[in-house]
């Protein structure tokens, strides 16, 4: 093994360590983090933090999740083979890269432009063929698209969204954070039932808040296969 092959290869067990001692240990979704090469969606000064455990800052005054949080709420999303997934919240693309190794269909949608702009072409360039994007107010998800099996928020509100409430499937899940943007976050898991909903708290977190507009005054713009 060359050496740049034998530092890749440490850096990946690092990563991987870093993930199981955080207590991501869904097999599925372990094996998902390893396959998706974070590097592909960090740029510029920060390529080399790519594999630490720590958010770094992206375009738009965004952020790409801690891994250990991305691990974290995935594996409390538990998604399905079967599964058709909303993602609100598409950043760098790296979460939604990763929810496409563990179900059938993932949209992704964002306020900024230009931040589904760069996660679509990552996306083509590994050949992510079942991730539709778009760039829309995520804050009232995909009424044309729903109901959906799973829906993944990586922004905070104060409360779960009416709308995206009303968009999941009975026996679907949501995993999103709450809570004010400048005070302490909980993730929480919200599954529906026939008769209402049932909330479970995860973990403290600190996420962007979830805004509500989009970023430019365009429409909104569908990109994907």
């Amino acid at each position: 093994m060359s050496r740049p092959d034998q530092d890749h290869a440490e850096r990946l067990m690092r990563f991987l360590f870093a993930l199981r001692s955080h207590g991501v240990t869904d097999a599925r979704v372990l094996d998902a983090m390893e396959r998706i090469d974070r590097g592909a969606f960090v740029k510029g000064i920060f390529a080399e933090r790519a594999y630490d455990d720590m958010p770094l800052p992206i375009a738009c005054g965004q952020t790409i999740s801690q891994p250990s949080v991305v691990g974290l709420m995935t594996q409390a999303l538990n998604p399905q083979a079967r599964d058709t997934v909303l993602e609100v919240g598409t950043g760098s693309g790296y979460q939604a890269a990763i929810l496409s190794l563990l179900c059938r269909r993932v949209y992704t949608v964002d306020r900024h432009r230009r931040l589904v702009r760069e996660a679509q072409e990552v996306f083509q360039r590994l050949g992510l063929a079942n991730i539709i994007s778009f760039a829309a107010d995520g804050s009232f998800g995909l009424p044309d698209q729903a109901p959906f099996d799973r829906i993944l928020v990586t922004a905070a509100a104060e409360d779960a969204p009416g709308p995206l409430l009303a968009q999941l499937k009975i026996g679907g899940i949501m995993v999103l954070p709450v809570g004010q943007s400048d005070a302490v976050q909980r993730l929480i898991k919200v599954t529906r039932t026939e008769t209402g909903y049932e909330y479970e708290e995860l973990r403290p977190v600190r996420f962007v808040p979830l805004v509500e507009g989009m970023a430019s005054d365009e429409g909104p713009t569908p990109r994907g296969p």
